[in-house]
């Protein structure tokens, strides 16, 4: 029986799902000036997310990130900074709480199996006469 499988083994804490949540960032620049950036999620975990920010932030700055759909609000700190092609960055966040659920979603438990689906052999087909 032939196995398919969806995805690969998943080597962080939690899973990542592709998932665009609407969010604004706020945060204070390096200039110590308060800003407030509406972006969307580009991955989330249960541990943080990456967005796509235009403002710029550097690692380790705190930012408050808030969910435009339940307006919750959770405090994260950079921790990636990915440059993509058009000039804009793709910014790591890890929450400052560790048993925060602010996506409100069940992921798997770490060292969970990848997902499989068995694709049962095919039957050779007879020739008629």
């Amino acid at each position: 029986m032939a196995i398919l499988h969806f995805r690969c083994k998943e080597r962080r804490r939690t899973v990542r799902v592709m998932l665009r949540i609407p969010l604004t960032v706020h945060g204070i620049s390096t200039e110590g000036e308060t800003f407030a950036v509406e972006t969307k999620s580009h991955t989330i975990s249960m541990h943080g997310a990456s967005l796509e920010l235009e403002f710029p932030v550097q690692l380790s700055d705190v930012l408050m990130i808030e969910n435009e759909l339940t307006h919750e609000q959770v405090e994260g700190r950079v921790v990636t900074l990915k440059k993509t092609r058009e000039g804009k960055m793709h910014v790591g966040i890890e929450f400052t709480d560790k048993e925060v659920n602010f996506w409100h979603m069940n992921f798997p438990a770490p060292g969970a199996k990848p997902m499989r689906r068995h694709i049962p052999e095919r039957q050779p087909v007879e020739a008629r006469g």
